[in-house]
């Protein structure tokens, strides 16, 4: 038994919500292959979303939200997991509606864990965590599907979100040329910093707009927010090119005709780093940690503790935060 620190929310009534430390009990958390003290979280939208009580997220309250953890192996019965290693723990049902990452221990199945890559430190993991490992997915299907630098632009939606701001950086070390769409004028000068090339406004792209095709524009997109500015961007990607989709943001619906599949040849492709199989995972995570790493990942991190994240989650469901969230957990 262990008594630790976790950020919980209850339902205080119905549809009303709040979250606080409380102190739990390793005992009670739930079955599984291997306990880990977690050393660092980062906060997501969907962990903004379960912390406000969304329902499709966490079904049962009190809950312990976090779909992102790094930490240490303190016990195991898994030949595969020994104790002492350093491990990431992504997506499946972490945070969702098993015990997450805000708390100072998980206990998870062996089989959603990945070895931390040798040249990534835990907290560079976990500022990176599902928002950098989605925006890692989405350049590899680019790239899969034909994407190469001579062909121009790569807009990236969402700019200032998680995964935007680790796209751009990502697409640029990889000697791509980036336009990052945003809503927040005054951040222009840090995407920059990481690497774009150009910056334009939400309002160019979120516009509904009745014609069938726009301009030939784009050489591949990473979408992060989805509704007309994922259908506009589609519109407007060149002959044969694509659009990985990973985000919702600005809204699940995506108000489409088929015309640009099928006059213009391009390529819709979707992203999900919930349930990928646990060895994609794994060669994606040493990509990361090896030809993909990324120099100064603390220039798109913001250090937190666990008494910040009242603050920090409405931020985030509300569009204000920029970069990533990084949660200490250590005492």
């Amino acid at each position: 038994m262990s008594i630790y620190k976790a950020y919980q929310v209850e339902e205080i009534s119905e549809k009303n919500f709040a979250g606080k430390v409380v102190e739990l009990d390793t005992n009670d958390l739930p079955a599984g292959d291997v306990l880990v003290r977690v050393q660092y979280s980062s906060l997501n939208f969907k962990d903004a979303l379960s912390a406000s009580g969304n329902k499709g997220v966490t079904r049962n309250f009190p809950h312990t939200p976090g779909i992102d953890a790094a930490g240490i192996v303190i016990e195991s019965t898994s030949a595969d997991i020994e104790v002492g290693a350093e491990v990431i723990i992504t997506g499946y049902d972490l945070g969702m509606n098993t015990a997450g990452g805000f708390g100072q221990f998980v206990r998870v199945p062996a089989n959603w864990i990945v070895h931390k890559p040798t040249d990534l430190t835990l907290y560079e993991s976990m500022v990176l965590g599902t928002a950098g490992f989605t925006a890692a997915l989405c350049v590899d299907k680019l790239i899969g599907a034909g994407l190469h630098s001579e062909q121009g632009e790569v807009l990236v939606t969402g700019a200032t979100g998680g995964v935007g701001s680790i796209a751009i950086s990502l697409l640029h070390k990889l000697g791509y040329s980036v336009t990052a769409s945003t809503g927040k004028s005054e951040a222009e000068g840090w995407l920059k910093e990481l690497g774009a090339s150009n910056v334009i406004a939400r309002q160019e792209l979120s516009e509904p707009s009745t014609r069938p095709l726009l301009k030939e524009q784009w050489a591949g997109v990473v979408d992060c927010v989805g509704g007309h500015t994922l259908f506009n961007a589609i519109k407007s990607l060149q002959y044969g090119a694509s659009a990985a989709a990973c985000g919702l943001t600005e809204s699940t619906d995506l108000p489409a005709t088929v015309l640009p599949f099928i006059l213009r040849g391009v390529n819709l492709l979707g992203v999900d780093s919930v349930e990928l199989p646990l060895a994609r995972k794994r060669f994606v995570w040493e990509l990361l940690g090896t030809s993909w790493k990324l120099e100064g990942l603390s220039d798109v991190a913001v250090d937190i503790k666990l008494d910040d994240l009242s603050r920090c989650l409405p931020e985030l469901l509300q569009g204000k935060a920029r970069g990533r969230y990084v949660l200490s957990l250590g005492d």
